[in-house]
């Protein structure tokens, strides 16, 4: 493992040509507000727009890394850095050290097994680590993740561990915002309006289902951690043309709460019945709750 304690960097550690920094979506958050927040999967697509959302909000933020020389070259230089492996519970005790916030923005590429590993592992790793420590989560899956019977589904097990992942932050007696995007576009300019919704009701598992740029999933995570209005709130995310929303709170609180003691989101069809989960599954969402005290009514 390289690095498991938490790293600051120095502009001198930067070796390497580093890539145009990534101007994040303006936010509506105030230093008033301002959290100590570890992205996990902070070199992702996703992740790297995620941690210049954090810093620009004035959130203290660990990025939690593989690759340094990586991270060295895309991500913002005030960005402290947590450098090892995200499924390892030993390293993940250090990575969330004093952190009360975490957004998970990681994800695997439909391999087999990955998703498994990836997907859920790491959440269920997090978890694990924070033990009874009680934190603000922003956990981003997908569009269509109650679909289990598709193609892709079938061949990567992609929703379905996903869905599991979620089923772990519900049960685990932590605030929470669950962001489920469309397909990733770069279009914010083109598509500034933000669309909630919620019941997982686009289901071609194309790109019909509506498209979203990374800068505005980014925003969504970030703002959800100090939004009272988004939480515990489960939503698919999509752009739209239209006017960009300066503030996100009157989305978040138009949104149905996900109920106590519940495993899935507020309008979520039962695709994966519990009675047919994996018996260790199961047991490791008990433990979630358990460590959670949190009832759970299914």
């Amino acid at each position: 493992m390289d690095g498991a304690q938490p790293e600051s960097r120095h502009p001198s550690r930067d070796r390497q040509p580093r890539t145009p920094p990534i101007t994040p979506e303006p936010t509506h958050e105030t230093k008033a507000s301002t959290k100590r927040v570890l992205i996990i999967g902070a070199t992702g697509s996703v992740g790297r727009h995620a941690v210049a959302a954090s810093i620009a909000a004035g959130h203290q933020t660990r990025a939690l890394v593989r690759d340094r020389s990586r991270a060295d070259r895309i991500l913002d230089q005030s960005a402290e850095l947590a450098v090892g492996d995200a499924s390892d519970v030993d390293f993940l005790k250090h990575a969330v050290a004093d952190i009360d916030a975490v957004v998970f923005t990681h994800g695997g590429h439909g391999g087999l097994g990955e998703a498994e590993a990836i997907d859920y592992g790491i959440v269920r790793a997090t978890l694990e680590a924070l033990g009874r420590r009680r934190v603000r989560i922003a956990l981003m899956t997908s569009i269509g993740v109650t679909v289990h019977d598709g193609a892709y589904n079938r061949a990567s097990q992609s929703h379905d561990w996903k869905r599991r992942a979620e089923r772990l932050v519900r049960a685990s007696g932590n605030d929470f915002t669950i962001v489920r995007p469309g397909w990733f576009d770069e279009g914010a300019a083109a598509h500034p309006e933000l669309l909630f919704l919620q019941g997982d009701t686009r289901r071609a598992g194309s790109p019909e289902d509506g498209w979203v740029a990374r800068s505005q999933i980014a925003r969504v995570l970030v703002e959800s951690l100090t939004s009272a209005a988004a939480n515990p709130k489960t939503l698919e995310l999509v752009a739209e043309r239209g006017p960009r929303q300066t503030d996100l709170d009157p989305l978040f609180a138009a949104l149905r709460r996900d109920a106590d003691g519940e495993l899935d989101g507020v309008l979520d069809p039962d695709t994966l019945p519990l009675d047919h989960e994996p018996d260790g599954v199961m047991a490791e969402i008990a433990e979630a709750a358990r460590r959670g005290q949190v009832k759970l009514s299914s």
